[in-house]
């Protein structure tokens, strides 16, 4: 018998390297950014990751409206309500549900009935439920119990304030996002383009799954794992088979896979006589294959290459060595063409930093926002009410009140659920009052690759976390009523203060309103003082807004005070509404209700620091942002005062 041909000796790998100078080495022929961008409607918006910043264009909801079904009327009509001492009023005669236009003013004595969902009308300040009252056969209604102003009312702009930045470029769109979106009135969305990878392995041992398997053959696993992988990444998978080890089939397979934007397949690595893949990718055009053999386990066989700008990647046949290549070198490059951010870890311990009172007999689930803190996790309740669509949006999780607790106590330790599946620690923690300045500058730090979560809790809200240490930085507006300053004199030997900008406010009213058009600041108080038919719209005891209305008022408690709302937006909504004639917001604010504007005080919109932070390289990255002209120019342009006195 003659005897074969001594078989070709197998070739090596050329060169191990590490992990960190394959990635280098991959990565630096590769431009990792989003591939681009499309308009999308809302139906096919799925799991898609955001291409800009998104700001509310309306007030959610758009006007003051009931929570429950009842009487719209004056809270000081029912106090000393009871069972045993009920009031009575008179009913105005219309019925507000929802999308009627409320015809007539609430006056004392008076009340109208109203609808859940239903416009509150002008005048009214609380809705007692139907539930405490009985309607008499003379048109009137009897009260069994009192309620303070604002009880039962959701207010304009409560959940979403126009202006506002609602989502944020980089955010993958769960179904919550979507609500956001369909709330706000949009349609469609700008998406970035979902990255396409081509898939297929290679071997003749490989059988596709559902076909019959043969002695020797396994099934192919590789190509649905790095397909859901893909899809779990943003992308979209192209399945392109199972390629036999012929080279001129796996070359027509590589060819077919360049028309996408990048290419995966697994098997013909390992630089065996049969293993076919790195030759053909071999052949591809500059810099071609920048990687084979990395010291990893496992994985080493893997190999990178890069042509006309997309990656080329073979997998490891080994299903646990593929997936876990998969995720070290190509899920990096997929996650930045997609637009997300790279991927981080979870937990779910936390404590609650105040105290959470629940209604007795029924099982509360309370969503949460999840704030690091020097002594773990803080769960902050999301406040917005069982109406809001963002708090699923902002929300990390939720605990469970049962059903016979009446309340928490701050400090209490719980457990979170989270809504995702993976919780994304922040770098940057703000606490405090709302603004869109620093929308604009939150933007910025998480461009710069920075996690910043923002939760809106008010000045004092801010000031108090801050001193407790749960934030890096708390936006504040509080005036000192005994010197005039703002924010300094308020801070702690534990405290630093962050200048930041000045905003004016003033006095909004609707243009055209003779008592206040042409007219000084103190001609338009003693309007406001004397006129009973000029009502106000308030702000809520606690903000920085509601210090100066008072100190301006000098106690007096013109028409309206008891109508308190949380928001700039609020106020200018109600005024724009003829709900009120005035109140107090900010002129930005102002101008995008298109109302009168007569200014009151700058006030200065600064940040405190705990001290134990102010050495954290993200808190150090926002100070260096707050400094830069390009930044102060864009404040400037938004209408705020970067050069304003201290």
């Amino acid at each position: 018998m003659k005897p074969q041909a001594p078989s070709k000796p197998q070739s090596q790998f050329l060169d191990v390297i590490t992990r960190d100078e394959a990635t280098r080495r991959f990565q630096q022929h590769l431009h990792l950014a989003p591939l681009g961008l499309e308009e999308l409607p809302l139906a096919a918006a799925l799991n898609r990751v955001l291409a800009e910043d998104v700001q509310a264009g309306i007030d959610v909801p758009g006007f003051d409206r009931s929570n429950v079904d009842g009487f719209a009327l004056l809270a000081a009509d029912t106090y000393g309500a009871q069972e045993e001492q009920v009031h009575t009023l008179a009913l105005s005669g219309e019925v507000l549900s929802p999308g009627v236009q409320p015809q007539h003013t609430v006056v004392p004595g008076l009340a109208t009935a109203i609808a859940t969902g239903g416009m509150l009308p002008r005048g009214a300040d609380a809705v007692v439920m139907v539930e405490h009252t009985e309607q008499l056969p003379d048109g009137r209604v009897e009260l069994r119990r009192a309620v303070s102003p604002g009880e039962n009312i959701s207010y304009a702009g409560s959940d979403i304030a126009r202006g506002e930045t609602v989502l944020r470029a980089g955010q993958r769109l769960s179904s919550r996002e979507i609500g956001v979106l369909a709330a706000l009135g949009r349609a469609t969305v700008s998406v970035w383009r979902a990255p396409r990878v081509a898939i297929f392995s290679t071997g003749n041992e490989i059988v596709a799954p559902g076909q019959p398997l043969r002695a020797g053959a396994v099934y192919d696993s590789n190509a649905a794992i790095i397909g859901a992988a893909v899809e779990e990444l943003g992308g979209e998978p192209v399945h392109l088979g199972v390629i036999p080890d012929d080279e001129a089939a796996l070359s027509a397979a590589l060819e077919r896979g360049m028309a996408y934007d990048a290419v995966v397949f697994s098997g013909g690595t390992s630089k065996g006589e049969g293993d076919l893949s790195y030759r053909v990718v071999g052949r591809l055009g500059e810099p071609g294959i920048v990687a084979h053999g990395v010291a990893l386990k496992p994985g080493k066989p893997v190999c990178l290459a890069v042509a006309n700008g997309k990656p080329v990647v073979i997998l490891p046949g080994f299903p646990t060595s593929a997936i876990f290549t998969f995720h070290e070198f190509l899920a990096p490059v997929l996650r930045a063409f997609a637009g997300l951010p790279p991927e981080r870890g979870q937990t779910v311990a936390a404590t609650l930093p105040m105290r959470v009172n629940s209604e007795r007999g029924r099982t509360e689930y309370l969503l949460v926002g999840l704030v690091q803190t020097d002594t773990g996790l803080a769960a902050y309740p999301m406040g917005k009410g069982s109406g809001s669509v963002t708090t699923f949006s902002s929300a990390d999780g939720f605990i469970t009140i049962p059903q016979h607790t009446e309340m928490l106590d701050a400090g209490a330790p719980v457990q979170v659920q989270l809504l995702g599946q993976q919780l994304e620690p922040a770098d940057l923690i703000l606490i405090g009052s709302h603004c869109v300045g620093l929308d604009w500058l939150v933007g910025r730090m998480m461009a710069q690759g920075w996690r910043v979560k923002t939760l809106n809790v008010g000045s004092n809200g801010g000031l108090m976390a801050a001193k407790r240490g749960e934030c890096d930085l708390a936006g504040m507006h509080l005036m000192d009523p005994a010197s005039g300053e703002y924010n300094r004199p308020l801070l702690t030997e534990a405290l630093d203060l962050l200048p930041g900008y000045g905003r004016m406010q003033g006095l909004v009213y609707r243009r055209g309103d003779a008592r206040f058009e042409g007219r000084s600041l103190d001609e338009a108080l003693q309007v406001v003082l004397k006129d009973a038919d000029c009502v106000m719209v308030n702000r809520n005891a606690g903000s920085g807004t509601r210090v100066l209305i008072d100190r301006w008022l000098g106690g007096a408690r013109p028409a309206g005070y008891g109508l308190q709302t949380k928001s700039h937006n609020a106020v200018a909504a109600a005024v724009a509404q003829r709900r009120a004639d005035w109140g107090l917001a900010i002129d930005t604010v102002a101008r995008s209700y298109e109302l009168g504007f007569i200014p009151l005080q700058e006030e200065r919109y600064d940040f405190v620091v705990p001290r134990a932070r102010l050495a954290r390289a993200p808190v150090q990255a926002f100070r260096e942002l707050l400094a830069a002209e390009s930044t102060r120019q864009a404040l400037r342009e938004l209408g705020f005062r970067v050069d304003a006195p201290r």
